[in-house]
């Protein structure tokens, strides 16, 4: 007997009926933006140990970077007295204010609408954020940078970048970041955080730190723009030995130079900028060049690490110095004796010529800074 035909009719209004397309609606409210790190967090399980590791106080006022659509924001706000949320997208902006809206939490929240890195930030005692990856360094440097840093912050980041932000001297990730961020705080490795609790889920694995900023008499006395500008330099290459970072690049060089002009010029201290006969040359590095810094000039021609900012700089000396073209400039006393001090300091003060940045704690960095201070070089 052959089989009766199914009636397909319902089934086929089924699948177009509005109701199912509300349904869908439901699921999917808008597109998320991955391009500018939009994955939320959809364990409720995470978020709220994310919010109890913050230890947050009744009368704490909270900056959360990148809320979404709230699913941290409703937690910080059962605990805490206020929560400042800082939103790039508008639409998420819409979304984490829906969800206290008619409610008394509503009072408690405020949205900023703009990029949090400038953004001009209001004071908060805790920083709690799902952080967008692209934004990683730039909100941590930010964060302790501040006259007044938070007294805690709960931050998720990409596990890598976790890792550099915890790494010691001679790992493989250790770098500016994980020197510049243990220096003026405490950072601990809270959890690991899976892929599948996002989103949409993004590429990598993510994971969650504390970071506690130095305060009082831990907080080194040391000025942010000096010691940072100091690290830059160190870092270029940071298996490089401090005296090819620091002798062996030109636009290094030039730029100490003109830093070292301008303390001299603030203090009134007199110098020589006369050019330098051919027999009056200082020969510093006492014999084959190419010998005593081992082809050190040959790697910078065929692989050029040097950062933008080194070579913009460079570029704007030339160009105020009246040079066009790349012709050999002459040599002055002042560009002599600015490399003169770099060698005191690298090879009879602190001994580091031939240590690798890599391999160096913030107590050598701390030295290295301190002796080209008390030469008159500074990096602010």
């Amino acid at each position: 007997m052959g089989k009766l035909k199914s009636n397909k009719r319902n089934s086929a209004s089924a699948g177009s009926s509005p109701y199912s397309k509300a349904q869908a609606a439901t699921n999917n409210v808008f597109k998320f933006n991955t391009n500018v790190g939009q994955h939320i967090l959809k364990n409720p399980g995470v978020a709220e140990a994310i919010v109890a590791k913050a230890n947050l106080k009744p009368t704490d006022t909270v900056l959360e970077v990148g809320p979404g659509t709230g699913n941290l924001t409703v937690r910080i706000l059962e605990k805490a007295k206020k929560v400042i949320a800082v939103e790039l997208d508008p639409r998420m902006a819409a979304e984490v204010t829906k969800r206290v809206q008619g409610k008394p939490e509503q009072k408690r929240l405020e949205v900023l609408l703009g990029d949090v890195i400038k953004t001009e930030l209001p004071p908060f005692d805790v920083c709690i954020s799902n952080t967008p990856y692209q934004i990683s360094s730039p909100l941590v440097f930010k964060l302790l940078a501040l006259p007044n840093p938070p007294r805690t912050s709960i931050l998720m980041f990409q596990r890598e970048f976790a890792l550099r932000l915890t790494a010691r001297p001679g790992d493989p990730l250790y770098c500016r970041l994980s020197v510049n961020a243990q220096f003026f705080s405490k950072i601990t490795h809270i959890m690991k955080v899976g892929k599948n609790n996002f989103r949409p889920p993004p590429q990598v694995e993510s994971s969650v730190v504390r970071i506690e900023p130095k305060m009082g008499a831990e907080r080194p006395g040391v000025s942010w723009d000096e010691w940072d500008g100091m690290l830059r330099i160190c870092f270029v290459r940071k298996n490089r030995t401090m005296r090819a970072s620091w002798l062996g690049t030109k636009e290094v060089l030039a730029m100490v130079e003109r830093n070292y002009k301008v303390w001299c010029s603030a203090n009134q201290i007199p110098i020589d900028d006369s050019e330098l006969g051919e027999d009056e040359e200082m020969d510093l590095d006492g014999g084959g060049e190419e010998d005593d810094w081992g082809g050190i000039m040959e790697v910078d021609e065929k692989e050029d690490d040097t950062p933008a900012f080194f070579k913009e700089e460079a570029e704007r000396i030339l160009k105020e110095n009246g040079v066009k073209t790349k012709s050999k400039k002459k040599k002055t006393r002042v560009a002599e004796l600015v490399k003169e001090k770099i060698r005191k300091v690298l090879e009879d003060v602190t001994e580091l010529a031939d240590k690798r940045a890599g391999k160096c704690d913030e107590n050598d960095f701390l030295r290295l800074l301190s002796a080209f201070n008390d030469e008159g070089i500074h990096f602010a």
